[in-house]
């Protein structure tokens, strides 16, 4: 798959997507990067550590997080991806379920659209991908907890947005999947998610896993967020090992290493 200039063998390898928030009140970095400069530094900080994508958002997507209108979203996001598609050759990713922020996000420089409601909050979001013809992650999400059966409803969800995406015009060779790990899910629900990451390849499509310091690991080890990282890079590993084509996470550097290694030993390249 071709994200921006850069050739991507989604199949057959496994990249590192680095999450970049400018945003005041994300549950994990909030108030860090808000500024260009720093968001910059911190850009070509994850270049230096190993990133293949740098994804960046302007609304955090905690539970209870505050709603962001699209100009503020836009003020935050805007000068970050002009300034840094300048600064660094590595693509970029916006972070957004807002049409009209990807849309201005695509024109300052970046090539991949990645929905947390995978096309279904704003109806626009499909044709801004289409006309662009920009490669698009399409998440697992919904406004309830209620399955009747978790992994089947999830496949039907992820094809509905497929649909969607597809209707609009964006080709199959420019989508990308994401389970969703901790949307609408109770921890059991993660976990579950997590044991059989595998299936979701069923569906024909590269799958982005998306795990880094969420509430599933701290539940789990019973640690806030600041000290998530070893779980994160157990959820890395076995993303690897289900053959999950991008990771998305925090450190970059910690999880690349975990990443390269699990690939060393599975016998793949680790020259991305």
């Amino acid at each position: 798959m071709l994200i921006g200039n850069k050739e991507f063998d989604l199949k057959n390898n496994t990249y590192v997507m680095g999450i970049l928030n400018v945003t005041p009140d994300s549950f994990s970095d909030g108030g860090k990067f808000n500024t260009i400069y720093s968001a910059i530094e911190a850009a070509k900080k994850m270049v230096e550590d190993g990133v293949d994508i740098i994804d960046i958002g302007g609304e955090s997507t905690r539970p209870g997080a505050e709603y962001v209108s699209v100009e503020e979203e836009l003020n935050r996001v805007i000068p970050v991806i002009r300034a840094l598609s300048k600064e660094i050759d590595i693509p970029i990713s916006i972070d957004t379920y807002k049409s009209k922020v990807a849309e201005e996000a695509v024109k300052a420089g970046a090539s991949l659209i990645n929905d947390v409601w995978g096309f279904k909050k704003d109806p626009d979001m499909a044709k801004v991908a289409a006309k662009y013809d920009v490669a698009v992650c399409l998440m697992h999400n919904r406004n309830n907890k209620e399955y009747n059966s978790l992994l089947d409803d999830m496949m039907d969800d992820l094809r509905e947005s497929i649909n969607i995406a597809k209707k609009a015009g964006v080709k199959d060779e420019k989508i990308i999947l994401d389970p969703g790990v901790g949307f609408a899910k109770t921890l059991e629900d993660n976990l579950d998610v997590m044991n059989n990451l595998e299936k979701f390849n069923e569906l024909g499509y590269p799958v982005l896993l998306g795990t880094s310091r969420k509430s599933m690991i701290g539940l789990t080890l019973n640690l806030p967020v600041n000290e998530r990282v070893e779980g994160t890079i157990a959820t890395s590993v076995i993303g690897v090992m289900k053959k999950m084509s991008i990771i998305r996470v925090h450190d970059v550097k910690e999880n690349r290493r975990a990443i390269d290694m699990t690939k060393a030993i599975l016998g793949r390249s680790i020259n991305g």
